[in-house]
């Protein structure tokens, strides 16, 4: 998809959703849309350097989503992010209370999930989910878009279930990251996603549950860091397992990588660099 397509499209989300506000001079778009927007916090554009290990582990949201985790693999995952420096864990809200003792007094913020993983939730519901992971201390919340709304056509919800959420993370001052779930979307599809969560408070746009059809692809990434530019943070998640996976992501333009291959991922740069002189590929 052409940057005139995206832009395109951003001018019609604009239209439909946010004919009040004004639009930017660069793109004629309605000016939170604006490509070139600067970004709100730090962390949300995409690297202009080449990172090292260190830089790389700040990227990663380390992560436990399955069923089935345990107590002990929370303590285990907490643990791990200390030690490595990662951005955040991301854990089911059942787990939040937890991660966030094991993480006192680190850097490492504590992720939550919202409407997981298919979306299909009530935005109230969505918003109650957000408001006690925050509660119990959850300082990021991942949120699944309604999906099937979008594919509808029907712009207004799907803006009126993200701005749910964003409205009580923002009141904590709690970051919001919004699933579009990619892989069951076209491109216009994907860019459309993008636009109405940013129009609505999101923080990030994010590409995958890692329970949907498919995970993160360099191409959804660059796709998505077209839509937003700078101003929104890109994460991508599912499926990315390995350093060369990592780094496909990072070039494309993601700001955040979830995975539970971050241990992997930060041995394989240290690997890379002793094998390169500490010259990054």
């Amino acid at each position: 998809m052409s940057g005139t397509d995206v832009l395109d499209i951003l001018r019609a989300v604009s239209g439909e959703l946010a004919p009040e506000q004004p639009a930017c001079d660069c793109h004629q778009v309605a000016a939170p849309l604006c490509p070139d927007r600067p970004p709100s916090a730090p962390g949300l554009a995409p690297l202009e350097t080449v990172p090292d290990a260190r830089a790389v582990a700040r990227l990663i949201d380390h992560t436990l989503l399955k069923p089935d985790a345990t107590p002990d693999q929370v303590r285990a995952l907490c643990a791990d992010a200390r030690r490595h420096g990662f951005a955040a864990v991301c854990v089911n809200p059942v787990w939040v209370s937890l991660a966030a003792r094991e993480l006192a007094g680190s850097a490492v913020a504590v992720a939550s999930v919202a409407g997981f993983p298919l979306g299909a939730s009530l935005p109230e519901v969505k918003s109650a989910e957000a408001a006690r992971a925050i509660a119990d201390g959850a300082r990021e919340v991942d949120m699944v878009m309604n999906v099937g709304a979008l594919k509808a056509g029907d712009h207004p919800a799907v803006e009126a279930d993200v701005r749910a959420v964003a409205e009580a993370c923002r009141t904590a001052s709690a970051l919001l990251k919004v699933i579009i779930e990619a892989a069951l979307l076209s491109d216009e599809e994907k860019v459309r996603a993008c636009a109405i969560a940013r129009l609505a408070g999101a923080d990030f746009v994010k590409t995958s549950t890692g329970f949907g059809p498919g995970g993160a692809t360099a191409s959804d990434v660059a796709l998505m860091r077209r839509t937003v530019g700078k101003g929104v943070g890109v994460k991508a998640a599912g499926g990315i397992r390995d350093w060369a996976a990592a780094r496909a992501m990072i070039a494309a333009g993601a700001s955040r990588l979830g995975t539970s291959s971050g241990v992997r991922i930060l041995d394989e740069v240290q690997q890379a660099a002793q094998a390169l002189g500490n010259r990054f590929m």
